[in-house]
């Protein structure tokens, strides 16, 4: 029988899960092998070199670079605020005198006799990571970080944009067919993670972003809208960083299209659990999908046991991630051997796919398939 590997995309009821929760630069982790931490526990912390500010000596002193070590008033490695003195001229007679004021608080790092350049560095920047999910810890990587596993519902979105947020999860509408609309959203919405249906329109997210909403997940989405939320095009590479304070999970894809019974049933099963969401996407190289993590109350097995990587195969239920069918699921009806023509012309190895909502069986190139992981 034909067997054709393909990237797969999860929507799991009950799963064991890791997260590695890395620092930056090497730092303090603050639990141990073993430890029970909530999402918000702060894991590990380190501090980022404060920015640093150049500052002229010489010139302001008007002195010759190899001399302005002679009149400092503060000296290398002391703490300084803003407007603290720096170096000063004795002038004539107590006159004329030329000083020096720090325009940053912070460190005097160093000060050169080549150039007469000061440098101040500002206060370090503290960095927190936390746990992102309620669960065990794992690993613990010295100095830099940990590996934490639970028991979890975890689903996978196909974009998405926002990094890492957490809130209560609420459905807003009765069916995945439904348009969540700016209407159906309130003020009970606050910190919320909602669950929308088969489209979302962009006066909806406007809303639920003033409203302090933590998070959407729903099956379709405007592209062009993406702009109007980020203020910029969003390209191929990762997502996750934009300056918005909702993130945004796409389940489908763009334009309507209604929400996998599966997936919508999962969600609405776990309303009023705590839910951490994470819209960071790339599709190229190194894969990376928005994803959607409800832990569960139960204990994660310490022996994690890995899921088969499976193929593509006869019966195979499989998402298109290309156009004209993007985002619709359907199942494997033939896997033909060798190469085939495609209407371009080109050569590629396909799969005969019976599309559930178009009720219609359509040759497509495996490429433009994904398997849709269930359990």
């Amino acid at each position: 029988m034909a067997h054709a590997y393909t990237p797969g995309l999860k929507v799991l009821e009950k799963t064991i899960l890791t997260k590695t929760r890395r620092l930056p630069l090497k730092g303090t982790v603050k639990v141990k092998k073993g430890d029970m931490v909530k999402a918000e526990d702060i894991v590990a912390s380190t501090e980022l070199p404060g920015n640093v500010y150049p500052l002229n000596l010489a010139n302001f002193l008007n002195v010759d670079p190899s001399e302005v070590v002679n009149f400092l008033v503060k000296k290398e490695g002391d703490v300084i605020n803003k407007g603290d003195v720096i170096a000063e001229t004795k002038g004539l007679f107590g006159l004329f005198k030329r000083s020096v004021m720090s325009p940053r608080s912070g460190t005097l790092e160093s000060v050169s006799k080549i150039t007469g350049q000061a440098i101040i560095r500002e206060a370090p920047i503290p960095v927190n990571i936390n746990a992102y999910i309620d669960g065990i810890v794992d690993e613990v990587i010295p100095n830099e970080g940990v590996i934490i596993r639970t028991s979890a519902a975890f689903i996978q979105g196909i974009f998405g944009i926002g990094g890492e947020r957490r809130g209560v999860l609420k459905v807003m509408v009765e069916k995945p067919t439904d348009t969540l609309t700016d209407d159906l959203i309130d003020d009970s919405c606050k910190g919320k993670v909602l669950v929308g249906g088969a489209f979302m329109t962009l006066e909806a997210f406007k809303k639920a972003e003033k409203t302090g909403v933590e998070g959407i997940i729903v099956g379709g989405f405007n592209y062009k809208d993406i702009k109007d939320i980020v203020g910029y095009d969003i390209g191929v590479a990762i997502t996750g960083q934009e300056p918005i304070n909702t993130t945004l999970i796409i389940t489908e894809g763009f334009g309507e299209i209604h929400m996998a019974m599966q997936t919508f049933n999962l969600l609405k099963k776990h309303e009023g659990f705590v839910t951490s969401v994470n819209g960071a996407t790339q599709i190229r190289a190194g894969v990376i999908r928005p994803e959607v993590i409800i832990c569960l109350a139960e204990k994660a097995e310490s022996k994690i046991q890995q899921a088969e990587v499976k193929g593509m195969d006869i019966g195979t239920v499989v998402r298109v991630i290309r156009a004209p069918y993007f985002g619709v699921l359907g199942e494997v009806m033939e896997l033909p051997h060798g190469l085939q023509k495609l209407e371009s012309g080109s050569m590629a190895r396909v799969a005969k796919v019976k599309l559930y909502d178009l009720n219609k069986e359509v040759m497509l190139p495996r490429a433009n398939l994904e398997i849709y992981e269930t359990n």
